[in-house]
This record gives structure tokens, C-alpha cells and sequence, in this order.
């Protein structure tokens, strides 16, 4: 059995998968304020007539790594930065303890002047002073040297108690997303090992003694021991975790919008060929650009719970939200109560929904259900704009789903599926709305859950080879070797998809799960006077992101 978790800023779904047959499944409102509680309780109760010593797999998705960088939750980060000539690295300065230090290595990995050990230092003794507890140490170039970041982790990480090296956030070169990355990286590290290492003691105490995953941005899982290194990756899980739960529910053949409409968001994502598009260079979070690949996803304040208002005499629908719906003891009117007044909804407390309606109707001068039915409408007109409206920007550049890039494609989605609480009951008004065909999957309402359960873990290694200078290396792997001056780009490949195997296992990969594909396989010649001295070669790979099985095969 395989269990899936999803922390969202409404609720918080655990399900147990055995096969393709849930055996539980729960939902319970998140508690923003006792966040791990709610995840114990969740655990506890989903798995409580269960045989611990069945559970194979536990996979959980949180928003809590977004929340703290979008609600400016993070905790401070002291990020040195080694770049040399050509640039001006303070330009990219980022956080309030942003140092720039001598130090500086070529675009071939070459050292053109030392770190200067004792500014490092004292540096770190500042930053001490200022209680920092968190360092990011990022050299340009480092995926071909990283030298200059060791060495300062060498000389600061026995004093702070988290250390984000660039060289290990991604192998590509970009060195203000770098920059960027292992920033945001430091600032939410701690808070995700924390969370982490304390829901594995909720297993635990449930007698599950198997390690566990994190989903993270692209669509695939990571082992908990690399939520500290790899902690920014987990930003956008939940989005991601909507995806994959819709994969198995999908047709090959079709292009299709993915909504999950939750109480605070709906997130929106587009599928290819029964695949997610994919963000292959980096997301945008916090203000910056990352490096974090992520599969591309759009959240709009519009959800269930979102406050309705009137503002200038017209309707106003989110994107804030003020508690929960009026029928289930919130304060201010919500599409849910719209929902509720129509009968589309059952439970939950009516008159309260049709009271607050009411006061909307009375400033309006129309009547109740006239009043609930344009609620829902302009819920669904906001959704379906936001849907053309990524639709149309995906057409304005190239289209790269999580295998390939679609050279030339057009992208025209020909139905929605519809996920979260209350796709059911508000299908048929996206389908009028849109035009489009919208169908709702079995088990909609846990599908983030599921989603989570059943992503394979993925991950990226990126190979340098320099065959004049006879070495090749993998910088974030921590790999260097020799190579032969007559060593060819397939040697390379072979060593980049050796390197991807054994990090996948490391993550937590199954040996089973192990779909490898080349990203990039470039060379070119290197020129020295009138002859050709030899080659410069970059090869990336990936796991790609899919369904573990039995799920791959049903989704086909």
C-alpha cells in the first residue's frame, strides 16, 4: 500500500492507494496555525485499521515552502557571492545579508584569483553576531569549478545550520537565477526540515517505519533526507500534485485544461499528449527568477471560499479570502454560499448562505437566485479568462511539456477536467462558460492526495567534459574524472546517465522507475591558432516525471 498526502491552505487530504483501490481516504480543514497537527490527525485517521508493516510508500505535497516566500515568512539568509570581471554581482543583490567577496573562477572552471580566507571569515563571525542561522555560498561558474564554494563552506558550516551551495541548486549556467535560487533555498531550508523530519515522527508514531518522500515542483518525488539541499524545489508542490493526480484520468490523444479549485485558488495547468507542460529553465517565485524546474501552472484567487463583495456596484470575487463559507460558520459571503442558495451544494447551514446572498441581491436590486447564479458565473468567467489567458502566452513561445519540446505546436485544448471540492457541482457551469467539454474524474476530491502517491521521483544531472584539458566533470553531483583527448559525446552520456541513475536511487527513486532521457547533448570544437585542440562537450539527463506503477500503464 501507498499513501499520499496534500497540505493545502484549505484542506488537507490523506489517501491509502492498494493497486488502483483506495482504501481510505481523508479530508480535514488545514490549520494554518497548527500546521503538523492537522497532518498527525490526517495520518492517524487514514491509517488506523491499517497493518503498518504494509505501507510501502508515504508521498506528501505542501504549500508550506510557497507560503512562507509569498507571505514573506522566511528566515533570514547570509549569501556570499564570488563572481570576478564582467560583472557587477551587486546587480543581483537579494535578503538584507548580501556580501560580495574576492575570489573568481573562468568560464572553464579555471581559477583567475583566490578567496580570500580570513574576508570569509569574518564575514561569518558577523553574520553570527546578527544571528543568521542560514548561509547561501555561490561562485560564478561553479558548475564548472566548484572550489570557491567549498571553500567557504569549509571555512563558515560548522557555524550555521544550514549551508545552500550553488553549484548543487541546478547545472545550469545563469548566475542570477543561481544567485536567486540558492537564496530562497537557504530562507525556506530549515522551516522544510523541520516540517519534514517532524511528520516522519508522525509516521512513526503510527508504527510506519519507511522513509518518506517530498513531491516537489516538476511533477516528481525526493527523498526527506535531501529537503534541506534540494528544499526550493518543493515550492509549487501542490500545483504539481493536482497534475499528476489528474495523469491517469487523461486521453494521449488530447490537448486539456487542468483546474483544481480550492478554497482560496484555483490552479490551472495544460496537458499535451496526456502530459504536463513543463517551466524547463526556471519558475518566477517571490520576485525572482529561479532555476527551479517546475511544471507550468497558473493559481488565481479565485476559489470556494473566496470573499464575495460588491465594489463600485458590481461583483467582486476574491482574490482574498475571509475564513470559511457562511453555511459552514465563515463570515462573509462565498461562491460556495451561492452554490448552497441554488441547492447545487447540500449541507451545511442554507439560511445562512441565502441571508448572506440576500445583502448582496438587496444592493444589487435583484432577486436571491438572480443574485447566486451571477456569482457562479463570473467565478467561472474569471477561471475560464485565466485559462485563455495562459493558453495564449504558452502560444507565444516555445511549448516544452516534461518530455520534449513541440517545435511549432499550437496549443488548443479541446476539454477541462476538473478537480478539488467542488468540481462536481460547478462542471456544468465551466462547461457552459467555456464551450469546452468538462468531465470530473472519480475521486476528484482527493486527487491532490493521489497525485502526490503516485509521482515516480525524478531528478536532472548535468556533464561537462573539457578534452583538452582531459577531465570530466558533474560539479553538483560533487564528480571529477579524466577523460582521453579522443573521448567521444556518447562516453559522456554514458557517464551523465551513470551519474543519474545512482542519484535517483539516493533520492529515493524505485530501481523499476528509472525512465532516463537526454535533455541536451551538445560539443563543440575548441580552436587554439589554426588547429583544433579539442572538444568541449555538455550533456544533460533526466528521470522524466510520470506515474509510478501500476498508474504509468493506465494512463497511456
Amino acid at each position: 500500500m501507498i499513501v499520499g498526502l496534500d497540505v493545502g491552505g484549505t484542506h488537507t487530504d490523506v489517501v491509502v492507494l492498494q493497486g488502483r483501490e483506495i482504501v481510505s481516504k481523508v479530508k480535514l480543514p488545514t490549520d494554518q496555525v497548527n500546521l503538523l497537527d492537522t497532518v498527525c490527525s490526517g495520518i492517524s485517521e487514514a491509517t488506523k485499521d491499517l497493518d503498518p508493516q504494509s505501507i510501502e510508500r508515504v508521498v506528501v505535497s505542501t504549500t508550506l515552502a510557497t507560503n512562507a516566500i509569498v507571505q514573506e515568512k522566511t528566515e533570514p539568509v547570509g549569501i556570499l557571492v564570488a563572481s570576478g570581471p564582467g560583472v557587477n554581482p551587486n546587480a543581483f543583490t537579494i535578503g538584507d545579508h548580501y556580501y560580495v567577496v574576492s575570489g573568481a573562477i573562468d568560464h572553464r572552471g579555471q581559477e583567475i584569483a583566490p578567496i580570500n580566507d580570513e574576508e570569509v571569515l569574518e564575514i561569518g563571525r558577523k553574520l553570527r553576531s546578527e544571528d543568521v542561522r542560514n548561509l547561501a555560498l555561490v561562485s560564478k561558474f561553479s558548475i564548472r569549478n566548484p572550489s570557491h564554494e567549498l571553500k567557504m563552506r569549509d571555512l563558515l558550516a560548522d557555524n550555521f545550520e544550514t549551508v545552500t551551495l550553488g553549484h548543487q541548486v541546478s547545472g545550469h549556467l545563469n548566475f542570477a537565477r543561481r544567485i536567486a535560487t540558492a537564496y530562497l533555498n537557504g530562507a525556506v531550508a530549515r522551516i522544510s526540515g523541520e516540517f519534514y523530519k517532524a511528520v516522519r515522527g508522525c509516521l512513526e508514531q503510527e508504527g510506519i517505519q519507511i522513509p518518506l518522500e517530498i513531491l516537489k515542483a516538476d511533477g516528481g518525488t525526493m527523498a526527506q533526507e535531501s529537503s534541506i539541499q534540494y528544499a526550493v524545489e518543493t515550492i509549487l508542490s501542490g500545483p504539481a500534485a493536482s497534475v499528476m493526480g489528474t495523469l491517469a484520468f487523461t486521453d494521449p490523444s488530447k490537448e486539456e485544461v487542468v483546474l483544481d479549485i480550492g478554497g482560496t485558488t484555483t490552479d490551472i495547468a495544460i496537458l499535451v499528449d496526456g502530459v504536463p507542460l513543463l517551466k524547463p529553465l526556471g519558475i518566477r517565485m517571490g520576485g525572482y527568477n529561479t532555476l527551479v524546474r517546475a511544471l507550468r501552472t497558473v493559481s488565481i484567487g479565485v476559489g470556494g471560499d473566496s470573499w464575495v463583495r460588491l465594489e463600485n456596484g458590481h461583483l467582486k470575487i476574491g482574490p482574498e479570502r475571509r475564513g470559511r463559507a457562511l453555511a459552514y460558520g465563515g463570515s462573509e459571503p462565498t461562491p460556495t454560499d451561492a452554490l448552497v442558495t441554488l441547492d447545487t451544494v447540500q449541507g451545511g447551514q442554507k439560511q445562512r448562505a441565502i441571508d448572506g446572498i440576500h445583502r448582496l441581491a438587496e444592493q444589487l436590486g435583484k432577486g436571491v437566485e438572480e443574485t447566486a447564479k451571477a456569482i457562479v458565473e463570473k467565478s467561472c468567467s474569471l477561471i475560464i479568462e485565466a485559462v485563455n489567458a495562459l493558453v495564449n502566452r504558452v502560444n507565444q513561445q516555445p511549448v516544452y511539456t516534461i518530455h520534449e519540446l513541440l517545435e511549432g505546436r499550437t496549443i488548443q485544448p479541446s476539454g477541462i477536467i476538473v478537480i478539488g471540492g467542488p468540481a462536481k457541482e460547478i462542471a456544468p457551469w465551466l462547461q457552459a462558460v467555456s464551450g469546452l467539454q468538462v468531465r470530473v474524474p472519480s475521486e476528484y476530491e482527493v486527487a491532490n492526495a493521489i497525485g502526490a502517491a503516485v509521482a515516480r521521483t525524478t531528478c536532472e544531472v548535468t556533464v561537462l567534459a573539457d578534452t583538452s584539458r582531459g577531465y570530466v566533470c558533474a560539479p553538483e553531483e560533487g564528480y571529477l574524472d579524466r577523460i582521453g583527448k579522443e573521448a567521444s559525446k556518447q562516453e559522456v552520456v554514458q557517464i551523465a546517465f551513470a551519474l543519474l541513475r545512482k542519484k535517483a536511487h539516493r533520492l529515493g527513486a524505485d530501481k523499476d522507475n528509472l525512465e532516463m532521457e537526454l535533455l541536451e547533448d551538445s560539443e563543440f570544437n575548441m580552436v587554439q591558432g589554426f588547429y583544433t585542440v579539442g572538444r568541449d562537450i555538455r550533456v544533460r539527463a533526466q528521470i522524466k516525471p510520470g506515474l509510478i506503477s501500476p498508474y504509468r500503464e493506465a494512463a497511456v
